[in-house]
């Protein structure tokens, strides 16, 4: 196929496609789309999100500190760590829990 000019290969598509185009019954969502009506649940939402993405960053930490420590000899500290990670965990699922049923 030749480098054509759009109007060449496409010819049902006028130049006024959009704007003026006849065709075009709807230009997209109607007023209010994107809005939330229920801001308390937008507000959990992002608390919860909030809690468990500090948690993930703690845990990052904790296996960076954790694989240290266990290279480096100090077994006991890696394992602290290791139930620090499962406790962790715990915490996340149970905000996950905690939340309403139509947000998973």
């Amino acid at each position: 196929m030749t480098n054509q000019p759009t109007h060449d290969r496409y010819p049902q598509i006028r130049p006024t496609s959009g704007y003026a185009d006849s065709r075009i019954s709807a230009t997209g969502p109607g007023p209010g789309a994107g809005v939330d009506a229920d801001p308390e649940r937008s507000a959990m939402l992002s608390a919860r999100t909030g809690i468990v993405i500090t948690i993930l960053i703690g845990q990052l930490w904790a296996l960076a500190v954790a694989v240290d420590a266990w290279m480096s000899g100090t077994v006991a500290t890696a394992w602290w760590l290791a139930a620090f990670q499962v406790a962790s965990f715990i915490v996340a699922y149970a905000v996950w829990r905690a939340g309403d049923r139509r947000d998973r």
